[in-house]
């Protein structure tokens, strides 16, 4: 017999932002994403992680710019106009996240997001916290906490 309180949080629902990288349809929660721009080419920088496109200025502030699906461990991106950044705040450091394209609000009820299969790799499990059943798709709840976890990054958006 469930109580009340369990009852509404297995139905309490989110709002999340859907987008795609290699086209893979991915989410993080709403309430991480400071702002959606424009891909914004990126200055590189040296001796920084493969997955780093680089930085952007952000109104007087210096912006990591993270290779999603590299980070992901899918070959680089060539990045072109229809690419976008995401801007998440992850704690205390605002990164931004270099995707194909964001895709729509999707509101998520808790019961709706079933663990990642065993059969995932170790990378897979580390950056994918659920998988959102929704509407016939499939789509990975990203863990934005571990996409930013390595001190290179950490040390970038200081």
């Amino acid at each position: 017999m469930t109580n009340e309180f369990e009852t509404k949080d297995r139905v309490a629902a989110r709002e999340m932002i859907s987008f795609l990288v290699k086209s893979q349809e991915f989410c993080v929660d709403v309430m991480s994403v400071r702002e959606i721009r424009v891909w914004t080419p990126a200055t590189p920088l040296a001796h920084s992680p493969s997955f780093v496109s680089g930085v952007i200025n952000l109104r007087g502030k210096v912006l990591p710019i993270i290779d999603f699906a590299s980070r992901l461990g899918f070959p680089p991106t060539e990045p072109t106009s229809r690419h976008a950044i995401l801007v998440a705040q992850i704690g205390n450091q605002a990164v931004g996240l270099m995707v194909e394209g964001v895709s729509e609000i999707l509101t998520v009820r808790n019961d709706m997001i079933q663990p990642t299969p065993d059969v995932a790799s170790q990378m897979a499990n580390q950056f994918i916290s659920g998988i959102v059943a929704i509407e016939g798709r499939m789509i990975s709840l990203i863990a934005l906490d571990a996409i930013v976890a390595t001190a290179e990054i950490q040390q970038l958006a200081a």
